[in-house]
């Protein structure tokens, strides 16, 4: 990726990247390319997503609230500290979340430089478990040093959202047994949710931007995505690692009202708290570079910043996420 001299080159990546409108189209094939066709392509908004939003914003999911959520409660300290000890053990960087199947995922259309981004592993998205800190179903990663900082759980059960989420804790259940055995995944569901918004709605409308269920001494800090950026970038994850773009383009994944309920865990202090949605400040991240180890790039934790350029031609998927932006009215 770089000369002897230090200059960049160009690669087939970068070069297939110049021409990102017709590297869509490739994929979607002709008929679904054009969002401003109404033969070809779905609605991106319409009234079976009604709080569906252009910019970014976030939900509260069924049940959450943060009232009860505390840094020194002992169900946090335990979870975070089983987060910690998961992160260090098993994913202490991107070297290793390579080895364990995460697949990297750089907040798709969020142009900001904010530093950090997320990996996401399609085994755990899939699977039964939910809060479980061995198996998270994405690792926070800080792009200077190239280190896990934190992970971000996913509400997914066999891939299809779970709604309401379990809560960490709610001191005020003197039932504290169910909320574990959804955690391990054994609680069948009463209602055969199947993780359909038009469904969640029917169950009532506490969901929405502004009002959740809070509840004293009940830590659910879970959220969801509405904004175009969020519902835009979890069917990217889906098109890139689900169905590697290959069955059907844009006809074979229905574009999400929302995104899955999703909470983090930070490993790192965080002025706002454990489960804050925004990273800490870049000095509560700063730890001392990865090593490199195994991974086919020139690039050097610490001196270049993770990113798709950086990466290993082999991690980066065929079209990047603005590859297919073309193709969405409004990003």
């Amino acid at each position: 990726m770089y000369d002897d001299d230090g200059s960049r080159n160009l690669s087939r990546r970068t070069l297939l990247r110049a021409s990102a409108g017709v590297g869509a189209v490739s994929v979607v094939g002709v008929g679904q390319a054009s969002a401003s066709d109404p033969g070809g392509a779905q609605s991106w908004f319409d009234d079976s997503c009604p709080d569906a939003t252009i910019e970014p914003s976030m939900g509260h999911c069924d049940g959450a609230s943060m009232d009860g959520c505390d840094d020194d409660h002992p169900e946090t300290v335990a979870l975070q500290t089983a987060v910690r000890e998961s992160l260090e053990e098993q994913y202490p960087d991107v070297a290793a979340l390579v080895d364990a199947g995460f697949k990297p995922y750089f907040d798709t259309l969020n142009r900001d430089d904010d530093g950090w981004s997320h990996w996401i592993n399609p085994e755990y998205v899939g699977d039964d478990e939910i809060l479980d800190p061995d198996r998270p179903e994405s690792v926070l990663v800080d792009n200077d040093s190239w280190r896990s900082i934190g992970v971000m759980f996913i509400a997914t059960r066999g891939g299809e959202p779970v709604d309401p989420p379990p809560a960490v804790y709610d001191d005020g259940d003197a039932d504290g047994d169910a909320e574990r055995d959804v955690i391990d995944g054994e609680a069948a569901d009463d209602d055969d949710n199947d993780g359909h918004d038009e469904d969640h709605h029917e169950q009532g409308e506490h969901d929405g931007h502004d009002d959740h269920g809070g509840t004293p001494g009940r830590c659910s800090p879970w959220h969801y995505h509405a904004g175009l950026p969020g519902r835009f970038g979890w069917w990217y994850y889906r098109q890139a690692y689900e169905q590697d773009f290959a069955r059907q383009g844009l006809g074979g994944l229905e574009f999400p009202c929302r995104t899955p309920c999703m909470m983090h865990v930070w490993s790192v202090d965080h002025p706002e708290g454990v489960y804050a949605h925004g990273a800490p400040p870049p000095e509560y991240r700063e730890q001392e570079p990865a090593e490199n180890a195994d991974l086919e790039t020139d690039a050097e934790p610490g001196t270049d910043e993770l990113s798709w350029e950086t990466l290993p031609e082999d991690l980066v998927p065929e079209h990047l996420p603005d590859d297919l932006a073309t193709l969405v009215p409004g990003l």
